[in-house]
């Protein structure tokens, strides 16, 4: 069964390691189709995105092999430019093969992506910013095909900081001819690492780790071998686990420099951290407290990956707690769930929440329908009296390695079923 069966009602303790980073990996994953050579990408994390991902790169000619997390991508065959089919509108993330293909050669036909029901996210952005460096657009029923007969380096200003957007336009301007500069480019920590390998391979990118990046296009690329950084939305996960259930648990190889927002988020809700060279320690000891308002924002502000998790972990947090959601307008659609459990949530409009916490979550069967809000229900799982039943665990299984062996190591009584 599609399903995760979980005992809670008991404090974590423990340890686990972080895996490697799921949006980090994907758009690095693209970018190899951009070398005429062998990469070789260390520390990937094994779930399914990644693996319609890897599919998707052999349909177009890869080579892939895959050994334990460590995947070797040999991109000097590619052949195919049509991308559809159920890895694509299963994937919004398939959308990166956007631009790595037009720099690779100079035309793709793709399905419209899909994969989300958090929002709309169009590709109009994509399409808009690729158009400045001379892609043509050729619309048909469920598809559209892009072309370049040469990609020319541009001036382009994003009317928002998206991180796909961002992640295209790199892409493509590492093969184009002459100067891009991208304003207003969005900064999360996976943008700076698909920067970083295409550095490492040899292009010549300026500015990474803030709004304005600029890209000499043409250097010729090379192979190379580059480690995955661990992923901050995993690790935030886990910490908001342990906020909602109480405990002590230690977090190996999180992120810490990329998580400092959501820190803060369970620092006031009464989470005692502390950092040391090998990863994150976070206690609960006291009884946590409400959060006033927390807003999600773009980066470093607080993710809105982050966000139905806090909710989960506050739905129990004496007081009330106000949450506002400013990038996703479906990303409440975990308060109906969490209310079958016994939460007081009220929803004013689609942009804010307001928790009302209660004295206990009783365990019942819920449903994930998108995958942070699925690994949400696996946190009020883990705080709720009696046994919870999550449905839908594929939705989880694109981001998360084994959530149940995680939480296992941290004390939880959770299986697969």
């Amino acid at each position: 069964m599609d399903s995760i069966h979980i005992r809670g009602g008991n404090a974590l303790f423990g340890e686990t390691k972080i895996q490697g980073s799921k949006n980090a990996v994907l758009p690095i994953l693209a970018a190899a189709l951009l070398i005429e050579d062998v990469c070789v990408l260390e520390n990937c994390p094994r779930i399914s995105d990644v693996h319609h991902m890897l599919m998707l790169l052999e349909r177009i000619g890869c080579r892939v092999a895959r050994s334990d997390r460590t995947i070797t991508v040999d991109a000097r065959n590619v052949s195919e430019d049509t991308v559809s089919g159920e890895n694509v509108t299963g994937m919004r993330s398939s959308i990166m093969l956007l631009g790595a293909m037009l720099g690779r050669v100079g035309e793709i036909t793709m399905a419209y992506p899909g994969g989300c029901v958090i929002g709309e996210r169009p590709i109009d952005l994509h399409l808009s910013a690729l158009g400045r460096m001379g892609v043509k657009i050729y619309e048909d029923e469920g598809c559209f095909t892009a072309k370049a007969q040469k990609l020319e380096g541009s001036v382009i200003s994003l009317p928002i900081s998206s991180v796909g957007v961002t992640e295209n336009v790199i892409l493509a301007a590492v093969r184009a001819k002459g100067v891009t500069v991208l304003q207003n480019a969005a900064k999360e920590p996976e943008i700076g690492a698909l920067c970083e390998f295409l550095r490492e391979a040899g292009a010549v990118i300026e500015g990474i780790g803030g709004s304005v990046l600029i890209i000499q296009g043409g250097h010729e690329l090379h192979g190379v071998r580059f480690r995955i950084p661990a992923d901050r939305i995993v690790a935030g996960t886990y910490l908001m686990g342990v906020l909602g259930a109480g405990g002590h648990i230690f977090l190996e190889d999180a992120p810490v420099a990329q998580m400092q927002s959501t820190l803060r988020a369970a620092e006031l809700a009464g989470a005692e951290i502390n950092v040391s060279r090998d990863g994150l320690s976070v206690m609960i000891d006291v009884e946590k407290r409400a959060v006033p308002m927390i807003k999600t924002e773009v980066y470093p502000g607080f993710p809105t990956d982050m966000q139905s998790l806090l909710m989960a972990a506050l739905t129990t947090a004496p007081g009330v707690s106000v949450i506002e959601e400013t990038v996703f307008e479906n990303r409440f659609r975990i308060v109906e769930q969490l209310r079958k459990m016994g939460a007081c949530i009220e929803l004013q409009g689609k942009r804010q929440a307001v928790i009302v916490g209660v004295d206990l979550l009783l365990g019942c069967e819920v449903t994930a329908d998108e995958l942070r809000g699925g690994a949400a229900l696996v946190i009020a799982g883990c705080m709720a009296e009696g046994e919870t039943i999550v449905k839908n665990r594929h939705f989880i299984e694109r981001g998360y390695e084994d959530i149940c062996r995680d939480f296992q190591n941290l004390g939880v009584n959770i299986y697969t079923g």
